[in-house]
């Protein structure tokens, strides 16, 4: 139930329709307010202000009206406008990035504004009333009832209307500024880095006391499996969201150890084994039901906690930017600095064990955590095969490989990315017809090779700030 809330929970505050929904609920809300402030002031007031003008009933409905009228047209341009700039810019950078102009928040309090400001005029319009005779008593005799202008509702749909001028002077200058590229991936990287800095603190359970024991990568014996209970998936869908502690609360108030199988991002269908819970003997109908539950899924994937997605949104829009269609390599080198960033970010990040414990240091979970490999492999192994045919997005890629190299601190990611290196000079050497481009780039795969080499020459590159050449 918890994962459900949350999940839906996110939904409805990254919907578009969220703040629109508040804005229009407040303006029904301050249309009461203020007309019911007119109801207990009457109009004497206005005659201690000189400046203020009493409308007459005929004129507070012009303006209302007019301002109704205007706002309801105003909004429609806008959501035009909104979905025009959305169509155009999808269809270059990917239609997965649909979901990031949807939440701008920009993009929903322009279009809640307009919206508001049209309700509330409609609402307080429809409290004007001219002086006319009305039945009185119960013998029928007749009155005359006084006229009703509400002049502070009318007033402040005034100044709402002003609100909404300004609002739409700026989602004027708002629009070519969000669709432009290099703030849409800068939009992205901002987030990547974000979501690297929630995600990789967060711990299912503690690691190993003995930091020599941890481990990436589980091998459980054979026995966990054989006394294990199976839990299935009964639908399809992308996992969007697991309910890490409530596994460990579960696996701790029934004594469970847990084998992850799936992680959010990925897809599963009916029958899939969702997670193992061992022994049998203590796994009820009523516990399945609770591991099951954990996880949700929907129809697409989610950045929720889902790192991978947010790293394929700025491949996606590298590879097409490297198409032959688009044939853009300064927003493919736009988009490998901030997976640069990324991952220099991630670098300096302990990377969670595959064994978790509870506080009583009992194993409760297993699960693969994704290590830094895991995400290079997903930025070099699926960007090679376009940046191999680029000279400039070529080098630039060598450059982004050895400056990551140069930021982290451990051996292996070094090693790893020499190895990237390497494979990316053996594929241009096959795909790039360019000698001064492949000499250039052959330069700087030596100058990171010796990076890895040598310690005095990486001390000096990171004093000097000069890497390429030097002792290669």
């Amino acid at each position: 139930m918890k994962a459900l809330i949350i999940t839906w929970t996110s939904r409805i505050r990254d919907s578009y329709w969220f703040i629109p929904s508040l804005l229009a609920i407040g303006a029904l809300v301050l249309s009461f307010v203020t007309t019911e402030m007119d109801n207990r002031l009457g109009s004497e007031w206005l005659e201690k202000i000189g400046w203020l003008y009493a409308n007459e009933p005929a004129g507070a409905r012009a303006v209302l009206s007019t301002v109704a009228g205007s706002m309801i047209t105003v909004a429609g341009v806008t959501f035009s406008m909104t979905i025009l700039s959305i169509s155009y810019t999808t269809s270059q950078v990917g239609a997965r990035l649909l979901n990031n102009f949807m939440r701008d928040r920009g993009n929903q309090v322009t279009l809640g504004v307009f919206i508001s400001t049209f309700l509330y005029c409609l609402m307080v319009l429809r409290t004007v009333r001219n002086a006319e005779s009305a039945p009185h008593g119960d013998a029928g005799q007749q009155e005359l009832a006084s006229a009703f202008v509400p002049h502070i509702a009318v007033i402040v749909g005034i100044m709402l209307a002003i609100l909404s001028v300004a609002v739409l002077i700026y989602f004027i200058h708002h629009i070519p500024e969000s669709i432009h590229i290099s703030n849409i991936v800068a939009g992205i990287g901002g987030d990547l880095n974000r979501q690297i800095d929630d995600q990789f603190p967060a711990r299912i359970g503690k690691p190993h006391d003995d930091v020599t024991e941890r481990q990436v990568e589980s091998n459980l014996p054979k026995m966990l499996y054989e006394t294990a209970k199976t839990i299935r998936s009964k639908g399809s869908g992308y996992v969007e969201f697991v309910d890490t502690d409530g596994v460990m609360k579960i696996a701790v108030d029934n004594d469970l150890t847990i084998r992850m199988r799936f992680r959010a991002g990925d897809f599963i269908t009916p029958g899939n084994v969702l997670m193992l819970a061992s022994p049998d003997s203590r796994v009820s109908d009523e516990i399945v039901e609770q591991l099951r539950a954990t996880f949700v899924s929907g129809a697409q994937r989610t950045a929720k906690q889902n790192l991978r997605f947010v790293f394929n949104q700025l491949v996606e829009v590298a590879e097409r930017a490297l198409s032959p269609g688009v044939n853009d390599p300064f927003t493919a080198i736009n988009c490998m600095d901030w997976l640069q960033s990324a991952l220099e970010h991630l670098a300096e990040r302990e990377m969670p064990d595959a064994y978790r414990y509870d506080s009583g240091h009992q194993l409760r979970i297993v699960a693969e955590p994704e290590t830094f490999s895991d995400f290079a492999s997903l930025v070099f192994d699926q960007l090679r095969p376009y940046v191999a045919a680029d000279r400039n997005a070529s080098i630039h890629m060598m450059e982004m490989m050895a400056k990551v190299a140069l930021s982290t601190k451990c051996d292996s990611h070094r090693r790893l990315l020499v190895r990237h290196a390497g494979t990316l000079r053996r594929q241009c050497k096959r795909a790039l017809n360019d000698q001064s481009g492949m000499k250039l780039l052959s330069d700087r795969f030596r100058s990171m090779v010796w990076l890895l080499r040598d310690p005095l020459y990486r001390q000096r590159v990171l004093d000097t700030g000069n890497w390429v050449g030097g002792r290669a």
